[in-house]
């Protein structure tokens, strides 16, 4: 399951107890101070690892607690200091503290980490001629995880117009596929070879209008494509449905520019597929006449034209 969105509850460890403790022996009436410091809690760390696509297990593991550190003794012996409690998330995850609404980091590399939540120090002991003390109360927060997938390019148009049968066609990815709208549910992956390269391509599930305001979950959909290089702007080219392929490319550039500016002004790769129906042939014309930009025609159930598109998606992100 494919989960990108999760709240978490996150507590260093409180620092060990400062000793106090007096050595004495039989030459020393008064006693000396000995006690040691405590010990260091553990610090709550989130780490990206590549290795993982979804924030799954945080829907039912939710707090995470750092060890306290150990108590200080006498002696000088000081507390044991505990190693810091790991937390991987995949690479694309943008952590935000809830309390003051704050984009705390977004890691975009693999092993990139962050301390979320520091444990607390250690008291001190009395060796220092000091009264023994208490250790620190570790730090304590409520965290938004918030996960952006990272690919090259993002395939984006309306319900059934074939993003799934496009992605499983140039890559290795497997999208579920069907013949009715909405399919697909959640955003794929796929790695498509180019010449001796590669690029890694999202299936990000159909938009409609009003989806920069949030109708059919659009927003979930749409974030995902903020770090992609490239948009590939698929269209049905065929009409099948009763779809105006004009009306439909105007729509969906109308939703990404309400979403961000940002995302409206990326480069894109539009694309007209299902090629291989009747009346697609006099659709792409007078697309061509209206909007005036080079168009990719393609056949992704027959797998024609992929080449070509392959190339061009190659080079607009290089």
């Amino acid at each position: 399951m494919f989960i990108d969105r999760a709240k978490i509850y996150v507590k260093g460890g409180s620092g060990g107890k400062g000793c106090e403790s007096f050595y004495r022996d039989k030459f020393q009436r008064e006693g000396i101070p000995d006690g040691g410091d405590g010990g260091k809690g553990a610090d709550i760390i989130i780490r990206a690892d590549r290795n993982l696509y979804t924030l799954l297990d945080f829907q039912y593991n939710r707090h995470f607690f750092g060890r306290h550190g150990g108590h200080g003794s006498s002696k000088n012996k000081k507390g044991k200091m505990m190693p810091g409690i790991i937390i991987r998330v995949p690479v694309g995850t943008v952590i935000k503290d809830i309390k003051i609404d704050c984009v705390l980091r977004d890691l975009e590399k693999d092993t990139e980490e962050l301390v979320v939540a520091s444990g607390g120090n250690g008291g001190r002991g009395n060796s220092h001629n000091r009264e023994a003390t208490l250790g620190e109360p570790g730090e304590e927060k409520e965290l938004l995880l918030d996960l952006k997938l990272i690919a090259d390019a993002g395939v984006v148009g309306f319900p059934n117009v074939g993003k799934s049968t496009l992605i499983s066609s140039i890559s290795n990815a497997h999208p579920k596929i069907a013949a009715y709208p909405f399919t697909t549910k959640v955003p794929a992956l796929g790695v498509v070879k180019a010449y001796k390269k590669t690029f890694v391509i999202a299936d990000i599930p159909g938009l409609i209008e009003g989806s920069a305001g949030g109708k059919g979950l659009g927003h979930r959909f749409l974030r995902h494509v903020e770090r992609t290089k490239v948009i590939v702007h698929l269209l049905d080219m065929s009409g099948f449905e009763g779809r105006d392929p004009v009306k439909d490319y105007e729509t969906i550039n109308e939703e990404l520019k309400k979403y961000s500016h940002a995302i409206s002004k990326k480069p894109q790769v539009i694309t007209a597929n299902k090629m291989d129906l009747e009346g697609a042939g006099l659709n792409l014309k007078r697309f061509k006449k209206i909007i005036k930009k080079d168009v990719y025609p393609i056949s992704a159930f027959e797998k024609r034209g992929l080449e070509e598109l392959i190339e061009a998606i190659a080079k607009k992100i290089r």
